[in-house]
Parts: C-alpha cells; sequence; structure tokens
C-alpha cells in the first residue's frame, strides 16, 4: 500500500478517537485535527489543530481546502459524519453518499428509508420537541405497548426512554429533547426480543459488499434499565440460521444505500419470528473503542482500514466472520450507578488473568456522574477468555470482577 505524505483532516480528538489519529500518522500521513473542545488529547497528537466545531460544514470545508487534505475521517462520531460526506463531496475526496449518510444519522430518516426500501421496521411516528402532549399521544393511537422515545440524532442510547403507557410521555420527550440537536423526536413500537441481545458491533464495507462481519452481543446493565450498552462479547451466540438472517437484511441496506465502503457500527434485534430489525447502522465505526476489540480478535487492523478507505487507498484483505472467532472476547465499560468521586478500579483475582487492556478515563479524586449514557463512561476493560463458556460464566456476574471504587 502507498503511503505518500498527504494530509487527513480527523474531525473530532476525543480519547477514543486518539487511535486513528496515531494510526494515520503511522501510516505516514499528515493529520488535520478539528475539535471545538479545548482539552481535547488529540491536539497533543496531530500535527495540526483548530479549535473549532466539527458541525460547522462550511468552517470545516474551508480548513480542509486550506490545509489541501487528500482525505477526510469522522472516526467514531456521529455528528460530524455528516460533515466529513459534506466536505469530501466538496472537495471530490472519497466519500460514502451524503444522503445515505445524512439518513444513517437520523432515525427517522433511517425508518422512512427502511420501510420505502421493503425491509422491517418497527411502527414509528416522529414530532417535534416542542410537540404538545395531546398531539404526541394522536401520534401513536395505535401502537402496541410498551412504546421507546428517543431523539433522532443521538447515540449511545443518550435520551432513551421505554414506556408502557402515557403516564410518564412528557417525562420521556423532556428527556430526548435534551439530547436532540436537530430538534426532532421520534416514538416508535418496542420490539421484543426472541433472542436475548441485541446484536451490536461494525461491518466494513469495500466496493459496495461488506466484507468484515463483526457481529457481537451488547451487554446491558439491567439494574440500570437496560437501555445503555455496557460492553461487547464475541462469540455472539447467533445460531447458523440467525446468523444469516442478520447479514442479509445487512447487505440488502448497505446496497439500498449506496455505502461503496467504509466501518458501520450495527446494532440488530431479532423480533418476533426471528425477524431481524436493523435498529440503527451508524456511518462511522462504533464506539467504546469497538474497532479495536473487533481488531483483537480478528488481527485485522481496522482502525488502518478506516484511515486508507478515507484517503483512497486500498485497505487490503479484510475478509472476517465473527462467527468463526477463535477464543472470546468482551469488552466491559467501567461505570458507576451513582453520583460521586472517582477513587479507582477494583477488580478480583479470578478475573485479572482474563484482562490485557484497560483504559480508564478518569482520575483519582475526579467527580463522576450515574450512568444513564456512554458520555458517563469511566473507561473500558478489555477481556480474553479460551472459550464462550468460560466468558459467559464471568459474564454472567462481571459486576462482582470489576467494579469502580466511588465515593
Amino acid at each position: 500500500m502507498s503511503v505518500s505524505k498527504k494530509s487527513i483532516l480527523m474531525l473530532g480528538g476525543s480519547r477514543q478517537q486518539v487511535v486513528a489519529i496515531e494510526k494515520a500518522k503511522a501510516l505516514g500521513f499528515r493529520t488535520v485535527l478539528c475539535d471545538y473542545l479545548p482539552d481535547n488529547p488529540g491536539q497533543f497528537v496531530a500535527d495540526t489543530f483548530y479549535q473549532a466545531s466539527t458541525t460547522d460544514r462550511e468552517l470545516m470545508l474551508k480548513i480542509a481546502r486550506k490545509e489541501d487534505v487528500s482525505g477526510v475521517l469522522a472516526y467514531s462520531s456521529d455528528p460530524a459524519s455528516p460533515t466529513a460526506g459534506y466536505v469530501a463531496e466538496a472537495m471530490g475526496l472519497p466519500t460514502n453518499p451524503l444522503k445515505a449518510i445524512v439518513t444513517m444519522s437520523e432515525k427517522h430518516l433511517f425508518r422512512t428509508f427502511l420501510k420505502k426500501a421493503g425491509l422491517p421496521c418497527p411502527q414509528t411516528a416522529s414530532f417535534s420537541r416542542n410537540a404538545t402532549i395531546e398531539e404526541v399521544s394522536h401520534l401513536v393511537e395505535g401502537f402496541r405497548f410498551p412504546i421507546v422515545v428517543k431523539p433522532t440524532d443521538s447515540s449511545g442510547s443518550k435520551g432513551v426512554s421505554v414506556l408502557n403507557d402515557l403516564s410518564e410521555l412528557s417525562r420521556a420527550i423532556d428527556h430526548a429533547g435534551d439530547f436532540s440537536r436537530n430538534g426532532t423526536l421520534i416514538c416508535e413500537e418496542y420490539i421484543r426480543k426472541t433472542f436475548p441481545y441485541v446484536i451490536g458491533g461494525d461491518i466494513f464495507v469495500v466496493d459496495g459488499k461488506v466484507h468484515f462481519w463483526g457481529l457481537m452481543s451488547c451487554l446491558r446493565d439491567e439494574g440500570l434499565g437496560g437501555l445503555v450498552p455496557v460492553g461487547k462479547k464475541i462469540p455472539s451466540g447467533l445460531s447458523a440460521d440467525e446468523n444469516s438472517a442478520v447479514k442479509d437484511v445487512l447487505q440488502r441496506l448497505v446496497t439500498a444505500l449506496g455505502v461503496r465502503f467504509g466501518e458501520l457500527n450495527v446494532e440488530v434485534i431479532l423480533g418476533e419470528d426471528g425477524v431481524p430489525y436493523v435498529l440503527e447502522l451508524g456511518s462511522r465505526a462504533g464506539g467504546n473503542m469497538i474497532p479495536v476489540q473487533l481488531s483483537d480478535a480478528s488481527g485485522i487492523d481496522l482502525v488502518g482500514a478506516n484511515v486508507l478507505c478515507a484517503m483512497g487507498e486500498n485497505p487490503g484483505d479484510i475478509s472476517w466472520d465473527s462467527s468463526i472467532c477463535e477464543g472470546a472476547y468482551a469488552t466491559y465499560v467501567l461505570h458507576s450507578s451513582v453520583d460521586g468521586v472517582f477513587r479507582g478500579i477494583a477488580n478480583s483475582v479470578a478475573i485479572r488473568p482474563h484482562m490485557y487492556r484497560s483504559v480508564i478515563y478518569k482520575q483519582p479524586g475526579e467527580s463522576v456522574e450515574a450512568f444513564d449514557g456512554a458520555n458517563k463512561a469511566l473507561g473500558i476493560e478489555f477481556l480474553r477468555f479460551d472459550g464462550g463458556a468460560e466468558m459467559n460464566g464471568f459474564l454472567s456476574s462481571i459486576g462482582n470482577h470489576i467494579w469502580a471504587e466511588i465515593e
């Protein structure tokens, strides 16, 4: 693969995005970083840094032209992904269609697309966060409860509520509105799972075909409502038929959207009769360091593949299927159930041989908030086991093996 000294625009410099900046530099590219936060860690790694909002499309385009970049990457960032597509399209750089990126980035557009494409979709209704309770109640007449209320432009289960009736509708709308940038919210029927886990992870597309199938089962903390992901595990536990059904609907969706390349984050539920419902198809690599976990399990450098594709270069052979993974891998998102002061992370003697990487976001003495979304994570533990049975045994009581010490 050729790696000349070309420049790449990186949109976002958070802890989880630093790996992409480091990889781009290792591949020989000059890195230009934009992030609106003054304390982002990526600025200390990138060659050039601009403190600027990555959702300001025109400003990002101006910077990209000034820096004469040859590619744009919004690694693991939902808000910046449409910006990357806009800038790349305007400059004739490698990108997926902006229309497809926007569709994947906003849930109401995505649900409408699913219906038009003839793909499984729950009954949904979108509305303004300023809509009255009466207006929303009318929209959901005939819906089967429970229903889910959430923002259309947020990830990491931020702002999501599950309602068994309409008594808490006002609170749910306010909660979703707090996490919405575009002001559009959505109600949809809750899908009853026939497989015990939500299927998450990432897939990687090359020339319109999914070559990398990183399907994993999502771990949830039922003590915190069971909505927010607290980790992923491989193997997923899907049967051969279930795995085939999920792969079929995802490839059909990728084809319908016109996605040509890149890593996409997935969230799929197997509903009644084993029908796979695609809740999310993120237009970027997954958060909580999913690409790193999948790279560990597969031996394929997904972070590097993201950078190379953004620069229009061949990522090489990235064919892999998590259903044939050797060994078992899991991540556990460190979190607190209460507000307090962080003192550290503790673990059991039994789990220590299986811990091979720790990424901690907080320092002792820093304040923490009760976990209700990915933005309040304290860090991530990476775990490796000989097989699925051993892994599942530990994960069934993971809170007894790894925990945050909070005062």
